[in-house]
């Protein structure tokens, strides 16, 4: 912790943040080192072999350490300074958290397009203050009515390749952030809808400067990119096909039409009429891979609100995270509830020990969400079982100090069926993620996506649909059974998105906000940070820069290539006990946090907050993307 940092008057948080695209602009596009919680840094090693599900959906941006951010009255950690900027002027004008995250949505859709957007999904919790509700808003994706189980199966049974499946019209789900923004706004919102969109507009329309980050993305996926032809291949690259430099002037216009369009006519405007008609017309006639969405899976969407999923950590916490169809909740709060079996605060973060005990907690709630989760609309989840206190140390007791489980099964919580396959999902998608606090305490987490990088590859009216049926099991059964997370018309994919509060478990105060992008490995970035926060008692900056590592249904340990954790001691350490370790490419996490750092009412500090008097919320952003975090002080 930095005992010389000083809250910035709002104004120059401002200018900072604005400025930050431009001194990105001027950074190295490669991996650089990655300092943990410290300037220290190492150099990165040549790149190892990779556990799966732990390459990133899109290429790494560079490591740019980042500076907590201290406010009074609200705040905004997002992925994109532009974003946060919309942002923290709908809150200055006095928008809710719903009205501000409405507002950076939609400037992550102009300006990071690879990751989020309408033509995708999201999952978010939203904190009302004044009632103390907690809902979770579900704008999945969903399959059309004439999707089938085995439409990824190859005519020998096998399935088809990731990407091959993904680009093209047949990977295509029903969009529901639209929807699902609409009706937390009809609940939750404070300004009018058409006048959160008006910074998006004119981004699209005037043009921004492509950042580093996006550069690298359209330079990762330009061979994807040129054999999908216009309009995607002619928006993302120069006449040459390579990919547009970073500082090029980017404009969307089209875009901006369809964004006015929404605007003035609500949701309604996606989802029937032109738009609809062109996003059916594109997905359907792909040349090679047509999809099956209709009008009628369109005008039949409908966003879910339903109960999180919530567990108390450590007697002060109580975690609470998103339900079923997304696994992230639920993962997260097992691994808590078998790590709390465990002394982790007497480990140092970056320790051989805490290595090893985190990552078989991962496994052993890695095997049961592979068996267990899916969307409970169409399965039967053991949702209580599953987090049922007695099971996880049950599950904990596998844990041995000295040797790794190495491939993990899963358990049999109660409620569990007899017979169930195991999911056969790629881990891929790619994301972004909003944590917002406003100045009447209201918060939304919420993790949006349209799948792997670029979505499908689809450009319809200016924005990219999503692949999000490739996050089913693209096997629909074997040998145990039907796959819980199978392919079914109108079904919602498995996730791993997860959006995250934190609560005193006593008062029920909120004391964090925070989530990640990064498909399977959403559940280790969240875990760790959460760890970090409250074992570790670091601040949310400091917690996200810790370096990320993580197991799932393998041996294989993967830690994050050039960090501290990167080392012949601690790898050799690890394979000592069973592990086999690989050093993965900078990891993609996209951490956004706020974290309450002020007084309560009794005049005790926050449970997390570690510097009392600097501001009343503190942010952190990821410094493996280009978020900030910022807000307004009066």
């Amino acid at each position: 912790m930095n005992p010389n940092l000083t809250p910035l008057p709002v104004a120059l948080v401002r200018a900072l943040t604005l400025a930050t695209l431009a001194l990105l602009a001027g950074c190295a596009q490669t991996p650089a080192a990655l300092p943990p919680a410290s300037t220290s840094s190492s150099a990165v090693a040549p790149p190892a072999a990779t556990a799966q599900a732990f390459l990133p959906p899109e290429p790494p941006s560079g490591y740019t350490p980042k500076t907590i951010a201290f406010a009074q009255t609200d705040m905004v950690s997002a992925a994109n300074p532009l974003a946060v900027q919309a942002g923290v002027d709908v809150l200055a004008r006095g928008g809710s958290a719903v009205d501000a995250a409405i507002a950076v949505q939609m400037v992550l859709n102009v300006v990071e397009p690879q990751s989020s957007g309408i033509g995708g999904g999201a999952f978010m919790l939203h904190l009302d203050a004044a009632s103390r509700r907690l809902l979770a808003y579900d704008g999945r994706e969903t399959a059309p009515a004439a999707a089938t189980p085995d439409q990824f199966l190859l005519p020998d049974g096998k399935p088809m390749p990731f990407l091959a499946a993904v680009d093209g019209g047949l990977s295509v789900g029903t969009p529901g952030v639209l929807r699902m923004l609409e009706r937390a706004h009809q609940a939750h919102g404070r300004l009018p809808w058409a006048d959160l969109f008006a910074p998006a507009i004119r981004l699209a329309a005037q043009g921004f400067a492509i950042s580093p980050r996006l550069s690298a993305s359209i330079a990762g996926s330009a061979e994807r990119i040129r054999a999908q032809g216009e309009p995607v291949s002619g928006y993302f690259l120069n006449a040459d096909g390579s990919a547009k430099a970073a500082g090029t002037r980017l404009a969307n216009p089209e875009l901006a039409t369809t964004l006015q369009a929404i605007a003035s006519g609500g949701a309604q405007a996606f989802y029937s009429g032109e738009v609809a008609h062109d996003i059916v017309a594109k997905v359907r006639s792909h040349p090679v891979r047509p999809g099956r969405l209709t009008l009628d899976d369109l005008a039949r969407y409908t966003p879910q609100v339903r109960e999180p999923v919530c567990a108390t950590y450590r007697v002060q916490y109580r975690v609470c995270g998103m339900p079923p169809p997304s696994s992230g909740g639920i993962t997260t709060l097992q691994t808590l509830g078998m790590l709390e079996r465990f002394d982790l605060a007497a480990l140092p973060p970056n320790s051989t020990d805490a290595v090893h005990l985190v990552s078989e907690a991962y496994r052993l709630a890695y095997a049961d969400r592979a068996k267990y989760i899916a969307d409970a609309d169409f399965v039967a989840v053991p949702v209580a079982g599953l987090l049922e206190p007695a099971y996880l140390a049950q599950r904990a007791s596998l844990i041995s100090p000295a040797r790794s489980l190495g491939v993990p099964t899963p358990g049999r919580p109660g409620g569990a069926p007899q017979a169930r396959g195991t999911d056969a999902s790629a881990p891929l998608p790619s994301t972004s993620h909003v944590s917002i606090v406003d100045r009447q305490g209201n918060a939304v987490s919420m993790t949006t996506t349209i799948e792997n990088g670029f979505g499908s590859l689809q450009m319809v009216r200016g924005f990219l649909l999503n692949n999000q049926l490739t996050d089913f099991s693209l096997v629909p059964a074997d040998a145990s059974g039907p796959v819980a997370n199978r392919l079914q018309p109108g079904k919602r994919p498995r996730s791993s998105m997860a959006p995250t509060m934190v609560f005193n478990a006593r008062s029920g105060a909120l004391e964090a906000v925070l989530g990640s992008p990064g498909g399977s490995a959403i559940i280790p970035y969240v875990t760790k940070t959460l760890i970090g926060l409250i074992d570790w008692r670091l601040d949310i900056q400091q917690a996200i820069n810790l370096p990320n590592f993580g197991a799932q249904t393998s041996a294989v340990t993967a830690i994050e290539q050039g960090s501290l954790l990167d080392t012949p001691a601690l790898r050799d350490a690890l394979a000592a006990r069973g592990h086999t370790v690989q050093a993965t490419p900078q990891f993609t996490s996209g951490l956004h946090g706020v974290v309450f750092n002020g007084l309560r009412p009794d005049g005790q500090p926050g449970l997390l907050a570690r510097h009392p008097g600097q501001g009343q919320w503190a942010g952190g952003a990821d410094p493996r993307r280009e978020g900030v975090a910022a807000g307004n002080s009066r």
